[in-house]
């Protein structure tokens, strides 16, 4: 069983209890205006990341690239020539990374065998303890149904305790299969308002909605994961429908509000995703902005894991 990742992270802290090791899955059928992971997004097995800045010219590149990505245009910045890739000619065959000296030019994202991956989540085992384990993300791993499905069987097989971080915005069907070997569900709720949410993301939130509640009813552990972006859905509104979600449905664990940061866009020019997925760049809030966020929430009886004061990087 093949699939599509684009990194295995270890000792993550962030995607599930205890220290953890996670797994992004690469495509996504979600397009969020502040996606953090925008090279996650195309299903495509490898992006190529060039840091201009830690170009020193050294021309191998453009010698090696068959196809001449790599060319020299005038900056309206800095009124001289620069480097930069063509991205409709680039093959994406990480030829000239290879030869790139400074890593400025690197292959990021590779087909891999489920249990491999599990092969090298193992490696960190003595870490997990009681609570530590897989974490299966993206990207959306369930545009990886099979591989996603495996990587979950083979986890539990080896004792692991699996989380799956998930949009959830397909049939309840999909996860017929996942949520045998599935502990903890990290759902992520983005916006409340359905046409906002299909304004932001590109999709309704109908989908994300129900099957929250069916995990929920059918005693799965779920925790809401709440990105809150400044100026799109720091809203009463939103906030008022988090607290409610969790009031309504007791068993869940709660919700946790996510702090916006602008690394998506970076990410997005580093990988030359400019001109295929729009992302915006935003000033990060202030701490005291996001402790406000929670302490409202709290305040309409929302249960968060969020402690005040301290917000996540």
């Amino acid at each position: 069983m093949k699939g599509t990742i684009f990194d295995i992270q270890h000792f993550s802290v962030h995607d599930g209890p205890g220290i953890r090791c996670t797994v992004f899955l690469k495509g996504c059928q979600l397009r969020c205006l502040w996606c953090h992971n925008p090279e996650n997004i195309p299903a495509r097995p490898h992006e190529l990341s060039f840091v201009k800045q830690n170009c020193i010219g050294c021309g191998n590149c453009f010698r090696i690239c068959k196809n001449n990505a790599h060319v020299m245009k005038d900056s309206s910045e800095t009124n001289k020539k620069v480097h930069e890739v063509e991205r409709g000619k680039c093959g994406r065959c990480g030829e000239c990374a290879l030869d790139c000296p400074t890593k400025a030019l690197s292959l990021c994202g590779r087909e891999i065998e489920a249990a491999e991956v599990i092969e090298e989540v193992l490696r960190d085992k003595a870490f997990y303890r009681d609570s530590g384990g897989l974490t299966i993300s993206g990207g959306e791993p369930m545009m990886q149904r099979a591989f996603t499905e495996e990587l979950a069987r083979l986890g539990k097989e080896a004792g692991l305790h699996v989380t799956l971080e998930t949009n959830l915005c397909y049939p309840y069907e999909w996860l017929a299969n996942v949520k045998k070997n599935t502990d903890l569900f990290l759902a992520d709720w983005k916006e409340t308002d359905t046409a906002k949410h299909k304004e932001f993301t590109g999709l309704g939130n109908e989908d994300a909605l129900r099957n929250i509640r069916r995990l929920h009813d059918e005693g799965f552990s779920v925790l809401l994961r709440c990105p809150i972006i400044p100026g799109y859905n720091d809203r009463k509104d939103h906030f008022d429908k988090i607290a409610e979600m969790t009031r309504s449905m007791p068993e869940l664990m709660g919700a946790e509000i996510l702090q916006y940061h602008n690394l998506g866009a970076s990410k997005s020019e580093r990988f030359g995703l400019a001109g295929e997925i729009e992302t915006i760049r935003l000033e990060q809030p202030r701490a005291e902005t996001v402790n406000a966020w929670v302490k409202y929430i709290k305040g309409q009886g929302g249960r968060l894991v969020n402690e005040e004061g301290n917000d996540r990087d």
